[in-house]
C-alpha cells in the first residue's frame, strides 16, 4: 500500500517511480508528454473507454499483459489481455529480448457497441510468433490516452503458459 501512496506522490509532483510488482516484474510509472498524441477527456463512462478507467485495471493486473505460448514449434507472444483494455491506451509497445520497441498495432475502440474492448476476427491475431525457445524476456510500454505511461518487464518463467 505505501508503494501505491509513494507512486502517486511522484506521479503529482511529476517523477516517476520503479519497483517490482507482487508477481516480480519491473515496472516503470511516470507521467511525461508524447508529440503526437493529445490527452482525451477522463469522464468516466461506465464502459472502460478511459485511462481513469482501464489503468487501475491493467496495474493490479500486470502480471497478465502478456503471455508465452509454446504451440507448434513456435513461441507465439500474446498480448491479448491489453488489447481486451486497449480502450483507454494510445499505443502499446514491446521488445523482446531487449530488442528495439515495436508499437503493436492496435484495433479500434468500439464505441458505438455493448462491448467497445471486443476483440474481431477481422482486427487480426492477437500474437506474434517466434523461433521455439527464442522469447526469453520481453518489455511493454502503454501509453494511456491521459498520457501517463506505465511499463513492466518480463521473464520467460513468469510468462509461460503451461
Amino acid at each position: 500500500m505505501l508503494d501505491w501512496i509513494l507512486i502517486g506522490f511522484a506521479i503529482a509532483v511529476g517523477g516517476g517511480a520503479e519497483r517490482d510488482d507482487a508477481a516480480g516484474a519491473r515496472m516503470q510509472v511516470q507521467i511525461m508528454p508524447d508529440a503526437g498524441y493529445v490527452a482525451e477527456d477522463q469522464t468516466p463512462s461506465g464502459k472502460f473507454l478511459t485511462a481513469t478507467e482501464v489503468k487501475p485495471i491493467l496495474g493490479m493486473t500486470r502480471a497478465s499483459w502478456i503471455a508465452v505460448r509454446e504451440y507448434d514449434g513456435q513461441d507465439l507472444l500474446y498480448v491479448t489481455h491489453l488489447l481486451s483494455w486497449r480502450c483507454g491506451l494510445h499505443e502499446i509497445r514491446y521488445a523482446v529480448n531487449g530488442g528495439p520497441m515495436q508499437v503493436w498495432p492496435m484495433p479500434p475502440c468500439l464505441t458505438d457497441t455493448a462491448a467497445p474492448n471486443a476483440i474481431r476476427t477481422e482486427d487480426g491475431l492477437p500474437f506474434v510468433s517466434y523461433a521455439l525457445g527464442s522469447v526469453e524476456s520481453v518489455q511493454v510500454e502503454l501509453l494511456y490516452d491521459d498520457l501517463s505511461r506505465d511499463s513492466a518487464e518480463f521473464a520467460r518463467a513468469q510468462v509461460l503458459m503451461p
